[in-house]
């Protein structure tokens, strides 16, 4: 399955700054949707305020999804991949 990567910077509640990955299908293109789902991600990890947009999601590469992503994609609609501040 090719997948659409979205880099995504958002500001913490406590000022510290998460850096994640948030990993759709490629055919889904609707930037509104994709925030939502990062939207869904930062209300579990209780910083569910922030501000998330453009400014902090874009698009940013295509690849092959291993199939842990497939299934997370198949159950959800997307794919979180932690880079850095998520824990």
């Amino acid at each position: 399955m090719k997948v659409a990567v979205w880099d995504t910077y958002v500001v913490r509640n406590d000022g510290s700054r998460m850096h994640f990955d948030i990993v759709v299908p490629v055919a889904l293109k609707d930037a509104m949707q994709i925030y939502s789902f990062g939207k869904q991600y930062l209300a579990g990890k209780n910083e569910d305020g922030n501000k998330l947009s453009a400014e902090e999601c874009s698009f940013c590469h295509i690849e092959s999804a291993g199939e842990d992503i497939i299934k997370s994609i198949e159950a959800k609609g997307y794919h979180i991949i932690e880079m850095e501040g998520c824990e």
